[in-house]
């Protein structure tokens, strides 16, 4: 099985400004990583990972992240 391409340096960039998006709803809202790894069921190291862009998390996930803090998807991803 042939080993997946690394993501170049734009797609690094826009998962970082995803991540600091969140973590800035996440602040706004007055929230900490673990109020919303609770309400989402995300462990604290995979949500961590998420907020500092090192982790691509799946729709599935950030469906979960956007319903713990009660906002909409676009929300967590627009610029």
């Amino acid at each position: 099985m042939p080993r997946p391409t690394p993501p170049d340096d734009r797609v690094i960039a826009r998962r970082r400004q995803v991540g600091e998006r969140i973590r800035h709803v996440r602040e706004h809202l007055n929230l900490s990583q673990l109020d919303v790894c609770g309400r989402s069921g995300i462990d604290v190291a995979t949500y961590s990972r998420i907020e500092q862009g090192h982790a691509s998390p799946k729709l599935d996930t950030l469906i979960r992240i956007a319903d713990a803090m009660s906002v909409e998807l676009e929300d967590l991803t627009r610029r």
